[in-house]
Formats: C-alpha cells, sequence, structure tokens
C-alpha cells in the first residue's frame, strides 16, 4: 500500500482551469474512487470547515454521504461535478447532516443533473424529503419561471425520496454501496455506508461510536472515514462553561461525549481491522491547532489521517496507491 500527500502543481491549476471551463472533467481521465472530503466539521462551529460531508466519484458515478451546512459551497470550490450527482445518502437526520441538501439539489439542478435527485437514507427519509419539496416549492417556481422550462425542466427540482435497510443498496456498472448500521443512540438506525469499485473501498462511518459492525465491514478497506471526538478538548470546554455559569453549553458538551467515537477507542480500528488508511471527519471539536490536533492523534497510532474541508483522496482502480491531494 503506497499512500502519496501531493499538493495542486502550476499544471493541476491549469488542469482545474480548463475543467471549470467544460472542456474536461476530472472523471475522464481518473478510474477509481475518488474522495472529496466537501464537510469535516460537527456543529462546533469552526472556521475554514462545513458540517460533515463525503462525496464520492467513480467514472459514472457521484454519491455523497451527508450534507451538513456549508458543504455545498464546499463541493462547488471543490469542483465535484454536481451535474453527474445520482443521489444524497443519509447517515440520519441531524440538522448538521442534513441542512444543505436544498443546495446541492439546486446546484447539481442548474449544472444539468438529468434525473431528479434521490434523498436515500433510513426510515422518516420520506419525512425529511417532504419538508424540504413544501419549504422549497416557491423557489423552485420562481426558478423555473426566470430562466424557462427548457433549461430547468421542474420534475428535476423534485426530490425523491428512497427508504432502505441495511445490505447492499445498489449495483450497477461496477459500484456496490453497502449500507450498515451503527451506534449513535438515542437515533435508530443510523447507518453507515461502504464503496467498493474496481478492486477498491472506502467505508463511512456517519456519526458513530467504534462497533463491532465497523470493525468487520472495515476490514480489508482501502479508506476508513471515522467520525471522531477529542474527549479532551470536549471536556476542557465543558468545564469552562461550567466555571462561567453556562449551564445549558456544559449539559450539552456533557451529553455528546457519550455517542462520537473517542480517539482511544478508534485505536480498535486499526488494532482489529486490516485497513490501508484511517482517516478522522465530523470532527468534534475540529482542531484549529498544532495542539488541539494533538489530542486526536496522539492516542492514535501513526499515519491516521485528520482531513480539511477540500482535501482529496484518490483510490486509483486496480492498484495499491492511496493518493492525498
Amino acid at each position: 500500500m503506497r499512500i502519496i500527500f501531493r499538493s495542486l502543481s502550476f499544471l493541476g491549476f491549469l488542469f482545474l482551469s480548463v475543467a471549470s471551463k467544460g472542456q474536461l472533467t476530472s472523471s475522464d481521465i481518473f478510474d477509481g474512487l475518488k474522495v472529496t472530503l466537501c464537510g469535516t466539521s460537527s456543529p462546533l462551529v469552526a472556521p475554514g470547515r462545513a458540517q460533515a460531508c463525503v462525496a464520492i466519484e467513480t467514472p459514472g458515478h457521484l454519491y455523497i454521504v451527508d450534507a451538513g451546512s456549508g458543504s455545498a459551497a464546499t463541493a462547488t470550490l471543490a469542483r465535484v461535478p454536481t451535474a453527474k450527482l445520482r443521489g444524497i445518502l443519509l447517515t440520519h437526520f441531524h440538522s448538521d447532516h442534513i441542512s444543505d441538501i436544498a443546495d446541492f439539489n439546486l446546484n447539481s439542478w442548474v449544472a444539468g443533473r438529468p434525473a431528479p435527485l434521490q434523498i436515500i437514507g433510513p426510515e422518516g427519509v420520506e419525512r425529511v424529503v417532504e419538508g424540504l419539496n413544501i419549504a422549497y416549492e416557491l423557489d423552485s417556481r420562481y426558478r423555473v419561471a426566470h430562466h424557462g422550462e427548457e433549461l430547468l425542466d421542474p420534475i428535476l427540482g423534485v426530490l425523491q425520496p428512497r427508504q432502505i435497510t441495511e445490505g447492499i443498496i445498489l449495483e450497477e456498472d461496477g459500484l456496490r454501496i453497502t449500507a450498515f448500521e451503527v451506534s449513535h443512540p438515542p437515533i435508530e438506525p443510523a447507518f453507515g455506508y461502504r464503496f467498493d469499485y474496481g478492486g477498491r473501498s472506502v467505508v463511512i462511518s456517519g456519526d458513530s461510536l467504534v462497533t463491532d459492525t465497523i470493525i468487520e465491514i472495515s476490514d480489508g478497506a482501502d479508506l476508513v472515514l471515522h467520525d471522531a471526538m477529542s474527549l479532551q478538548l470536549v471536556q476542557t470546554m465543558e468545564n469552562l462553561a461550567s466555571r462561567t455559569g453556562n449551564t445549558r453549553l456544559a449539559t450539552i458538551l456533557h451529553d455528546i461525549q457519550d455517542y462520537h467515537a473517542t480517539n482511544e477507542d478508534l485505536q480498535r480500528v486499526v488494532a482489529e481491522a486490516d485497513i490501508g488508511q484511517l482517516a478522522l471527519y465530523h470532527l468534534v471539536p475540529a482542531p484549529r491547532n498544532a495542539m488541539a490536533v494533538s489530542t486526536f492523534t496522539g492516542l492514535i497510532p501513526e499515519g491516521a489521517l485528520i482531513t480539511e474541508d477540500g482535501m482529496v483522496i484518490s483510490l486509483p482502480a486496480g492498484s495499491e496507491d492511496i493518493n492525498i491531494d
């Protein structure tokens, strides 16, 4: 397994400039799984980071896992090709995982998405989609009236729900997506997802404690994206809130400590599952300096990756390389 870190060169900048004009797209030249971090934060506000969102791309597919606040803008800035977006996979319905669904719907509709956008998730997804369609009905009407039905087919602006259960939920053109239950009480069910394509694989935990199921489904995966909480930082924030009399915030900070994976818990993933790269996202709280980063990585074996918004992790088909830009 080769892990390669790269920064954007002049040629890369030139490529992106051409791609932005519609003459070339990354999917034209890359065969494999391309993972773009469109949101790496949690409900705890972090400058420069959107809330949870991961884009998974193959030459013929684009799916997004969760759509937290700010993630649609990050996806646009990262040049994620939303015209080919097929669906948004929801792990659960906390606001920091669903609040940008409407923006992704609009952006991909305007970009030329050829079919209605599917919103895929556990029981309850129909209610979320129904509410969003009602909330944005007038917005859609205004845009169609302004730009015309030839450009914006009104049918394509209406979200389509798809309720799923645990197991394989898609197998098409070489891509297999598997949903699995995770532990995020009191939410039941909450899901994570595994993507397999071209001999490569990505596991996305969503919000979860480390469970036997996650260990099992992560075994053999090239990349595991797992939510992570620095218990040390959260407890420090809780104590500070208590000392300053902010009892409401202190209570919330105390409550969240039992349903996110701590850095110590995450040792199980690398100890018990054979994985290529562990990458941490949905960071609670997102670190802002090297000292804060160390509270995440200090108890995890060397090599665990702290993700950032806009980071791209590419897994070429038929290879063992992991390219991190």
